[in-house]
């Protein structure tokens, strides 16, 4: 399967919750365990003046963090978050949003993450750190 096609096969199964920010994967490096993904944000899910609301935030670096695992290692089929930190540097408005996660490291059964979050503005807004449970798929 090419890259654009493992591209296409991911962004045709973005969960709702991730459709609802009009989420999708812009690139992956399997090698550097790296994703990229964009979020086009509506003012529905801000609160004050137009400042997206710190729960999406976090859905945005969990869901860059996470595609970035599920991209390089193929045959996990679930990544429950054991625990996740999410630092908010900068406001993030409604707008396109471009989340970045990586695989720091992955065992047989855990696995490390990081993620930024770019605002429209081109700042970084937010950063996080997690540690995943790693489910991987059984084989026959």
């Amino acid at each position: 399967m090419t890259k654009a096609d493992k591209l296409k096969n991911a962004n045709a199964h973005i969960p709702p919750c991730l459709q609802v920010l009009n989420g999708q994967l812009l690139d992956f490096d399997e090698a550097e365990g790296t994703a990229e993904m964009q979020f086009d944000v509506s003012e529905q899910f801000c609160h004050s003046i137009n400042v997206v609301q710190g729960g999406n935030v976090t859905v945005m670096l969990d869901a860059a963090m996470s595609h970035a695992l599920f991209m390089q290692q193929t045959d996990v089929a679930a990544l429950p978050t054991l625990e996740l930190k999410v630092s908010f540097l900068e406001p993030t408005l409604a707008g396109k949003i471009v989340a970045r996660g990586r695989v720091v490291k992955c065992g047989k059964s855990i696995s490390f993450l990081e993620g930024s979050l770019i605002n429209p503005a081109g700042q970084l807004a937010a950063v996080a750190s997690a540690t995943a449970k790693v489910v991987r798929q059984k084989r026959d």
